[in-house]
């Protein structure tokens, strides 16, 4: 079928879809007719099935979706098993799944306790594996610990010997003078290369590093030190996808990736949802709570409508920041006096409401329900109004016209 002929039949059923869902129908089923060479009857039947699916899946008016959506996401993450998945079989990189990850995004946390970013690259260096291992070195964070062997403090003589490991130099990429460089900025002591061994650095302590209480302090601050790499990314492993390769790295920072040259910015993700609306804005936090509660579900075989997902992150969201489903976010920001009540902190809520002198105007559910009302629900939500006077007078007159 040709693309008018689409367009034509599509105009006769116009009545049964909005302007949108049109659209992306006639896109598909055009390009279904080029690659497939679909004839009219299996357009029509293409057609009707797309408006009977339409149509179950609208929502009556009134309809309670809050209730609803509460229910179809609590109910089977209740259910969840707490699997532990692993990138790639490393052990190294757990990541936080089933009922964990969820609490984690609907409370809306700060850092997630396992973050992860995938990294895909750039048209020309996607498929060279050694220039992809040279960004993956340039992001990988890498500390003095990292590339020692052997770590010794000698407080007889205040004598810190720091021995690399020539082999972990080459990995990351380090040269003896960065480490050097590193040591010297931390201001804890003359730094010298011995003359034996170019792989050992001595560190002459100042007179403050003496105090043996101060030892582990020490030992941390100096093996702790940032040699080279991005803060918050804590190791980097290459895989391959289909045709080219991707970093996933552990730990994340957005922004300073986001600026590597050969990183390609617009496919770059991360499970960190604040560093993607600072980032990124609000929006974009919204498409990511909206995948990862999709994936998490997803990877224990739970079918949630994602309308559900939806709605539970244009509530996180609406305000222009990210907030939790809690005392600290939506149900305490709740404009109902006693809808904030019910949550928690009842007593409280109510006492700070009455010294405020607060005015309960009964907008949702929860209230109405405390106060034995109808609900605005369904056929609880019209309102009819009656004037019995006008009554009165359309019987009169229809009594004289008789």
């Amino acid at each position: 079928m040709s693309d008018e002929e689409i367009d034509a039949l599509l105009e006769e059923y116009k009545e049964l879809f909005t302007p949108q869902l049109k659209h992306e129908l006639s896109i598909k089923l055009k390009n279904a007719a080029r690659k497939r060479g679909v004839t009219r009857e299996d357009v029509i039947k293409i057609i009707e099935f797309a408006a009977k699916n339409y149509h179950q899946a609208l929502i009556d008016p009134g309809e309670a979706v809050g209730t609803i959506t509460a229910q179809s996401i609590g109910e089977p993450s209740t259910q969840m098993t707490l699997r532990v998945f692993h990138y790639a079989g490393v052990r190294e990189y757990n990541v936080t799944l089933g009922l964990p990850r969820l609490i984690e995004i609907v409370d809306a946390r700060k850092q997630p306790e396992t973050p992860i970013m995938e990294i895909y690259l750039s048209e020309d260096v996607k498929h060279d594996l050694e220039r992809v291992k040279a960004i993956a070195r340039q992001i990988e964070s890498t500390l003095v610990e990292n590339v020692t062997r052997e770590f010794t403090i000698d407080y007889t003589e205040g004598l810190v010997t720091v021995m690399l490991d020539p082999d972990m130099l080459q990995d990351k990429g380090v040269s003896v003078e960065q480490v050097v460089e590193v040591l010297k900025n931390l201001e804890v002591g003359e730094v010298e290369v011995s003359s034996e061994n170019p792989y050992e650095l001595r560190v002459l302590l100042s007179e403050e590093y003496l105090d043996p209480v101060k030892v582990e302090k020490l030992r941390t601050k100096i093996l702790q030190a940032h040699v080279k790499g991005l803060y918050g990314i804590k190791k980097t492993i290459i895989q391959r996808r289909g045709d080219e390769y991707v970093i996933i790295a552990e730990g994340s920072n957005l922004e300073e990736v986001m600026r590597i040259p050969g990183v390609d910015w617009r496919r770059i993700y991360t499970n960190n949802i604040h560093e993607v609306e600072k980032v990124l804005g609000i929006e974009a936090a919204r498409s990511a709570i909206i995948r990862e509660i999709k994936n998490t579900l997803d990877d224990q075989g739970l079918d949630v409508d994602i309308r559900h997902i939806m709605l539970l992150a244009d509530m996180m969201t609406w305000t222009g920041h990210v907030r939790q489903v809690g005392r600290m976010g939506i149900a305490g920001e709740k404009p109902s006096v006693l809808a904030k009540a019910t949550f928690e902190t009842t007593i409280q809520k109510l006492v700070e409401s009455a010294v405020s002198g607060e005015e309960d105007k009964l907008p949702s559910i929860t209230e109405n329900i405390i106060i034995g009302q109808i609900i605005p629900v369904g056929t609880g939500l019209v309102q009819v109004y009656m004037n019995p006077q006008l009554i009165k007078k359309g019987e009169s007159e229809l009594i004289d016209s008789r």
